[in-house]
């Protein structure tokens, strides 16, 4: 009798409430869902560089990419952002000891002449710790950069294409922080934690904020409070970040640039053979420049201080004709 009542409510709730049964009779329902976009293979990836390509969208000349999205428009309204005059800078002092996250100290020599004192600076900028922007012609995808450039426009000499000289007028635009540290209640991510778009669709509820065409995003896995806490570790190996999956959501909200306390890749990428999804995707499909290993921690007390995750973003790369990048000094005013 008990065996056969229970059949009849069963067949009810798979009639009028399948939801009902699926979550009574364990069904991953959604998350399922989520699990299969979670897990990704190289040819994925290899479909993604088509399927979210800005090739041609702004001419097949076009050098700067996403940067097209910061309109003249999206200029002044970020310019009246401004209420309280006040700046927080997004770098990261220059590193001049050797450690497990910076093979390549900052140099920094003294001359002394005189009544004057000169100095002279030397930094292999790319890497995990020197703060810096990726220029499109930082990554190259069988044979090409962005835009179908060949990856033969870059030579010893420099890049003749998409070099950071494109950048030269500078940066002002809407910046966003996305604080993924403090939507999961820690000071800071562990090494290796994946951040997926369920996880940036999160942030944007709970901050009051959305994402919009021209914005720059930072990301803050907390990575400096860990690294203040704890010591330094290899970065390059082990690093919180983005999944591959985010490479979509960033397209079809409109970033202009993306950047992180990190190289926004989650490293290891769990996308066996390829190993930074997130660059590859961004630099050379979407034409989307990258801050690399922004300090976030400055940045993330004031937004918390004032609820208030927007604020205009205002940055200026080094002029260098056929550079690949440049280290800069990112701000952001409230």
């Amino acid at each position: 009798m008990y065996i056969q009542t229970l059949s009849s409510v069963l067949l009810a709730l798979l009639v009028f409430f399948p939801p009902a049964l699926a979550v009574i009779l364990g069904s991953p329902g959604n998350n399922s869902t989520d699990q299969n976009q979670h897990t990704l293979t190289k040819a994925d990836i290899d479909r993604m560089m088509t399927e979210l390509s800005n090739w041609g969208r702004w001419g097949k000349e076009d050098q700067l990419g996403a940067i097209n999205l910061i309109t003249p428009a999206k200029r002044k309204q970020a310019a009246a952002m401004v209420k309280e005059g006040v700046s927080v800078s997004l770098a990261h002092d220059v590193e001049k000891e050797r450690a497990a996250d910076n093979s390549s100290p900052f140099q920094h020599t003294m001359t002394l002449a005189g009544q004057f004192s000169l100095d002279a600076y030397s930094v292999n900028y790319h890497g995990y710790i020197h703060t810096h922007l990726d220029a499109l012609c930082h990554v190259f995808y069988q044979g090409k950069m962005y835009n179908g450039f060949s990856q033969q426009e870059v030579t010893q000499k420099g890049a003749a294409r998409l070099s950071i000289r494109n950048l030269k007028e500078g940066i002002f635009t809407r910046g966003i922080l996305m604080d993924i540290a403090r939507l999961k209640g820690v000071p800071y991510l562990e090494p290796e934690t994946p951040i997926y778009p369920e996880d940036l669709d999160a942030w944007e509820k709970k901050a009051g904020v959305k994402v919009s065409s021209g914005d720059v995003i930072f990301i803050r896995t907390g990575r400096w409070a860990r690294r203040a806490a704890l010591g330094p570790w290899d970065v390059g190996r082990h690093s919180a970040g983005l999944h591959a999956s985010c490479a979509r959501w960033l397209k079809e909200r409109g970033v202009a640039i993306l950047g992180s306390d990190a190289a926004s890749d989650v490293i290891p990428s769990r996308v066996e053979g390829v190993n930074l999804p997130i660059h590859q995707l961004v630099l050379v499909a979407l034409g989307v420049h990258i801050f690399d290993n922004c300090d976030l921690e400055a940045l993330a007390e004031a937004t918390a201080k004032r609820n208030r995750w927007e604020f205009l973003l205002t940055a200026a790369p080094l002029a260098v004709p056929g550079g690949t990048g440049s280290p800069l000094n990112p701000i952001a005013t409230f």
